[in-house]
């Protein structure tokens, strides 16, 4: 079986699921007037249309050898230890890290895929924490 076809059905999978959970959504109270569910379904949707062209349309690709899966697997993984790095580290250096790592991954050195992701935590910590009030974790190595 073609790969994009393979991933194209899981993905299709995936978007119905995605959007059943998202029909049962229900808020309390008021939130916003599109509700909870509008965001989810329109992510579900979007999904499901682009896995459908992977089905009607593969590319002429083989199943990846044994290098590729072992980057994936290592970023699989990396994702994982960021997830529970996240509050002990603090947003920005736990971060940049998994965006150095992921950036190494794909090919970039070290210190250009740090400097990258060291930019991206920042400019996103600020942007979360004075442009929209949302707190993110600073860690336990962070002075006060």
């Amino acid at each position: 079986m073609n790969p994009d076809r393979a991933v194209g059905i899981l993905l299709f999978l995936l978007a119905v699921g995605y959007g059943l959970e998202a029909l049962g959504l229900e808020a309390e109270y008021l939130a916003d007037p599109l509700g909870p569910k509008a965001f989810p379904l329109l992510l579900a949707a979007v999904l499901l249309g682009l896995s459908l062209l992977m089905v009607a349309f593969p590319g002429p690709g083989a199943w990846p050898g044994f290098p590729a899966w072992a980057r994936q697997g290592v970023a699989l993984l990396s994702f994982v230890v960021y997830a529970y790095a996240l509050v002990p580290l603090g947003f920005v250096l736990a971060s940049s890290l998994e965006v150095g790592l992921l950036a190494r991954l794909l090919g970039a050195g070290w210190a250009k895929g740090l400097a990258a992701g060291f930019a991206f935590a920042l400019a996103l910590y600020l942007t979360f924490v004075f442009g929209l009030g949302i707190p993110l974790p600073l860690g336990a190595w962070w002075p006060g």
